[in-house]
């Protein structure tokens, strides 16, 4: 009977569907398990082969835990809010949400284009979501609970004390009795208060003071400024200067923008990773985002200036050696300490220094750059003066934003030094140059530094800070390179943040207001006077008297104000999502506590590595602060991370020589002639040649209509190369079109078999003939009757039968505990074909093997299941169970040698003694004639091993 897997997996996917094979049971008496993967976006351009292969794993993991009897919970949704559905809505004037809606379910576009679906796609890979539990964030009963978070978050302060999140009420009343003298509190706030003053403080000035407070509050921020795009930018949503989606130019800006304080979280951030069990290269990424220093915060009074330069630095033991000060372009000091022959250079600094993104001055650390200010501070203890420079290496977001420079010990100082002729000077001996080169280490005794010379660096630091202490300039501390998160976006598709002003001051709306529904708006551009596209809203305006969204014609600042215009970021929703897959539907809570205590947090988390300093660190923020207020139970939000690699695609490029339309074979071109490669779409080329069809590529755009074509015999070859797979690069695969050719079992096992999980590996669609032809290999096993029909008998599985599904069963058990499917596979091949040549046909080696393999190919174990007489699914079998005497083996066989060469081999009971070996080796027929009339010298047994006869 042939293998048609078409039929096959369209049965047993409607069946799934039908019966929900996989809804999660409501059972809290079994043992739990948390499979989830990172919440996709749904794209217009769909799956490419690269998308799935998380899923995969985590489907094979999840399909093993039910095999073991474990309640699994493996759901899915959609980050269906961001930029994308918002700039195609900018483009086309279609709402975000028919977009979106499309994307996920599929549907024509309003450009004609057929979209898959990510839905359709997802199912045709037979993954085992539960699909009752879908969420969007999009949807306004998720983001209501979003919405609820933020509210949580505003009324909200951190003690330090407690060393957890508290009602900012409480704060209140503290300030009430007492000021802030006595508050241990994470705060932005500068000048100290007492209760006197607290209470004669008018409600505007009591709510500015407590926004310096809050874990979410509104300030003046450096936000990466996309005018392009209309809206403030993540640090991850820019590459090199440029926004990450669409290349525009991304320029630091100060504006009024809401932020979270997770600052106050950075302590408990670094101490949890150790808890995790995530990669090294993860929680190393996180530590260094984090940036926790010890050191001392330290002022310099400035030169014929009332003014102080408080600075941060970890070396306190080389403050002799300070020999001038740098302040980062946007200190708020920069203007004032500049004097009048400086200020038109210090301002072109300053201008082009907010054209580079935070991480690309923190990641330049070659390109020496900088202004003098004209201004010089006062050493605090040598008291020379000393040139005050701004340069952009100095970050106002990391310590104070200024530092003292200190060129003989720190290389970006050094070579500063060097580039502007500030002298250098040296305070740790070790250095054999100081002139020339830095010396950083932290070994050594100090020199040229009066009070502490001769100290080692560590006892030096102990005694600096004692110092600066003692003189009232300065104290120890600890500092975090962590900033604050921008929280607030100028775009329509998002999150509403759910605040309304009054007299500027923002207040949170009701929570029995919730959800804040996104409103309609004319255009998806922000407004003529440069506000959000929020702006553009008639009916947004809140009646704080009758609690409602009212027009905006109504606003009188009295009863009704009007409402914030931003957005929430794309990394809300995602922050908070596994939280409510526990309880979906769930319309007066976030999720159940029973529900929320008995799933805990995510077992198992699959997802890619360049979200480690985003949506891992904002989700573990959250994660803490509900589990401060007792609504999760847990303090880390996902266990164990399993970053999956990249699959690769081959991309084809031609060659356009440069100033014409001539484009020429790859391998005519000499090393001299000036070319820009292009990518084209890999459907062009012939078959799984190289060769471009020139007809097709004049269609393909207009540019190549009428190009002229340099060949070689006759054909346009092009040129390959394994890069990312990209709808850029064209070079992306269809997981659709791989179901169509050879079935999602095939893709589901090709794509495991391609390599380790974590590492990248380009794909070859040459390689799915061998995994298909395997599958179809392991079909005919249960096929041996006559004419290829099904058969199963209930004989007795011989030895060597139990010895090959039990050596299998052991593999597949360990290779899916250590995420080691690649070597899975293999195995199951090598088992069929033993399993082929032994003609096994009992269903007690065929029953077993279906169980084995239903997690890599589920579709193909179903249907043999039933085959076999089952009429229920494979999926909650147990897995088969090893036992480890069936790989004893009754006998082995002893490789006989002579003076260490092996000559003969001869089978032996398993139990033989060494003596009963010795006598069997010695009477064997061809032993005489190696023996040669020679007695032998000596005669080694090592048991189950080797036999070998000196002479």
């Amino acid at each position: 009977m042939q293998y048609n897997f078409q039929d096959i997996e369209k049965k047993w996917q409607k069946k799934w569907a039908e019966q929900q094979t996989f809804a999660t049971s409501d059972n809290t008496s079994q043992p739990k398990y948390y499979v989830l993967d990172m919440f996709p976006y749904p794209s217009g351009a769909g799956l490419h082969v690269g998308h799935p292969l998380g899923y995969i794993a985590s489907d094979i993991y999840s399909r093993y835990k039910r095999h073991q009897g474990f309640n699994v919970l493996h759901p899915i949704g959609y980050d269906s809010f961001g930029l994308p559905a918002e700039q195609y809505a900018i483009q086309t004037g279609q709402h975000p949400a028919i977009t979106t809606e499309v994307n996920i379910n599929g549907g024509i576009d309003n450009k004609n284009n057929q979209i898959a679906g990510y839905n359709n796609q997802l199912k045709k890979l037979g993954f085992s979501f539960d699909w009752s539990r879908e969420v969007r964030t999009s949807d306004k009963e998720y983001y209501r609970w979003t919405q609820w978070i933020f509210i949580q978050l505003f009324h909200s302060y951190y003690d330090q004390t407690l060393h957890q999140a508290r009602p900012i009420q409480e704060l209140i009343d503290n300030f009430s009795e007492n000021g802030s003298l006595k508050v241990n509190a994470c705060t932005s706030q500068k000048e100290p208060f007492t209760a006197e003053e607290w209470n004669g403080y008018s409600e505007e000035q009591k709510q500015e003071i407590l926004l310096n407070y809050r874990l979410a509050y509104r300030a003046e921020t450096t936000v990466n400024w996309c005018p392009a795009l209309g809206t403030v930018l993540a640090n991850d949503e820019v590459i090199n200067g440029v926004s990450e989606r669409g290349g525009y130019p991304v320029y630091q800006k100060k504006m009024m923008q809401w932020s979270m304080r997770i600052t106050a979280y950075a302590e408990r951030l670094l101490t949890g990773l150790d808890t995790l069990e995530w990669s090294d290269a993860i929680k190393e990424s996180q530590r260094n985002w984090i940036g926790k220093s010890q050191g001392a915060e330290i002022l310099f009074s400035v030169q014929n200036s009332d003014e102080q330069i408080k600075v941060f630095t970890t070396r306190p033991d080389t403050l002799y050696g300070c020999t001038f000060m740098v302040l980062a372009p946007e200190h708020p000091l920069v203007n004032q300490l500049t004097t009048g022959e400086y200020v038109e250079a210090v301002n072109q600094y300053k201008e082009d220094s907010t054209k580079r993104s935070e991480r690309e001055r923190m990641a330049d650390a070659k390109t020496v750059s900088g202004q003098f200010t004209g201004a010089y501070a006062v050493h605090p203890l040598n008291k020379e003066n000393i040139p005050v420079y701004i340069a952009d290496y100095v970050l106002m977001g990391y310590g104070t934003g200024a530092i003292m420079a200190v060129p003989a010990h720190d290389e970006r100082d050094h070579r500063f030094a060097k580039h502007f002729g500030i002298s250098i000077k040296e305070v740790i001996e070790g250095s054999e140059n100081i002139q020339e080169e830095a010396f950083t280490s932290k070994e050594g005794k100090v020199i040229n530094s009066d009070a502490i010379n001769g100290l080692s660096v560590k006892e030096a630091q102990i005694k600096m800070i004692g110092m600066v202490e003692q003189m009232g300039i300065g104290h120890g501390t600890i500092n975090y390179r962590l900033r604050d998160a921008v929280f607030s976006r100028q775009r329509y598709w998002g999150e509403p943040i759910p605040v309304y002003y009054k007299n500027s001051t923002p207040y949170t709306l009701p929570e029995s207001a919730l959800p804040l529904v996104l409103p309609e708006v004319e255009k998806y551009l922000p407004t003529e006077d440069g506000d959000p596209p929020l702006g553009r809203a008639q009916v947004w305006a809140w009646d704080a008297e009758n609690e409602k969204v009212v027009s905006i014609d109504n606003v009188n600042h009295t009863t009704v104000f009007p409402l914030d215009l931003n957005t929430m970021p794309g990394w809300a929703g995602s922050s908070w999502y596994y939280l409510r897959y526990t309880d979906p539907n769930n319309a007066s809570r976030l999720a159940d506590d029973s529900q929320i205590q008995y799933w805990e947090n995510v077992d198992l988390y699959i997802g890619g590595s360049e979200h480690a300093t985003g949506h891992l660190l904002y989700s573990r923020f959250w994660n803490k602060f509900l589990k401060d207020y007792g609504y999760v139970k847990s303090e880390e939000p996902f266990q164990k991370l399993i970053n999956q690699g990249m699959i690769l695609g081959q991309s084809a490029y031609v060659y356009r020589i440069n100033g014409t339309q001539n484009y020429i074979s790859c391998n005519l071109l000499e090393e001299t002639q000036e070319v820009t490669p292009i990518h084209i779409d890999v459907k062009l080329l012939k078959g799984t040649t190289d060769e471009v069809d020139i007809e097709k590529l004049r269609e393909w755009r207009d540019e190549f209509k009428d190009a002229q074509f340099i060949l070689e015999s006759g054909k346009l070859i092009s040129k390959r190369e394994v890069e990312k797979m990209s709808k850029s690069y064209y070079n992306v695969i269809n997981p659709d079109d791989v179901c169509e050719e050879y079935g999602a079992d095939t893709l589901r096992m090709y794509e495991m078999f391609l390599g380790p999980l974590e590492q990248a590996k380009p794909w070859n669609t040459q390689g799915l003939v061998g995994v298909h032809g395997f599958l179809k290999k392991f079909w005919r096993l249960y096929h041996s009757g006559k004419n290829e029909a099904f058969s199963a008998s209930d004989s007795e599985p011989s030895k060597e039968e139990l010895k090959v599904l039990h050596q299998l069963i052991k593999k597949v058990a360990e290779d899916i505990e250590s995420f080691s499917f690649n070597t899975s596979v293999s195995s199951f091949m090598i088992a069929t074909n033993e399993l082929s040549k032994l003609k096994t046909d009992t269903r007690k080696i065929l029953e077993p093997l279906a169980v084995l393999i239903s997690p890599y190919a589920p579709h193909i174990a179903e249907e043999l299941w039933e085959k076999l007489g089952h009429s229920e699914s494979i999926e909650y079998v147990s897995f088969p169970e090893f036992v480890a005497s069936h790989l004893v083996s009754d006998s082995f066989e002893y490789p006989v040698s002579f003076n260490g060469k092996v000559r003969f081999k001869i089978e032996m009971p398993a139990t033989a003694s060494s003596q009963e070996i010795e006598t069997a080796v010695m009477n064997h027929e061809k032993t005489a004639g190696y023996l040669d009339g020679k007695n032998p010298k000596k005669i080694i047994v090592v048991p189950k091993r080797i036999v070998n006869i000196v002479l």
